[in-house]
């Protein structure tokens, strides 16, 4: 007799890791799928800021301007 309630403890017991196992990977399946879905963004993000940086170091000086050729008037003075 007291082996039978052993045998239904360990049973229970079993039965019962297994169960909150499962419940508690259904549970935290949404959570992990927000997380990833969450890292894929910031990887994106992190990608098209690189591209930018990269735009902007790899920029070409702009061409200085032409001299321009201004020629002083004379100044009359006293006239």
């Amino acid at each position: 007799m007291d082996i039978a309630i052993i045998g239904w403890v360990w049973l229970g017991i079993l039965i019962g890791v297994i169960a909150g196992f499962v419940i508690c990977s259904l549970m935290t399946q949404s959570k992990v799928s927000e997380l990833e879905s969450e890292i894929i963004h910031h990887i994106f993000v992190r990608d098209s800021l690189k591209e930018e940086i990269f735009k902007l170091e790899n920029q070409s000086k702009p061409k200085p301007r032409k001299k321009r050729n201004i020629r002083a008037k004379s100044i009359k003075v006293g006239k």
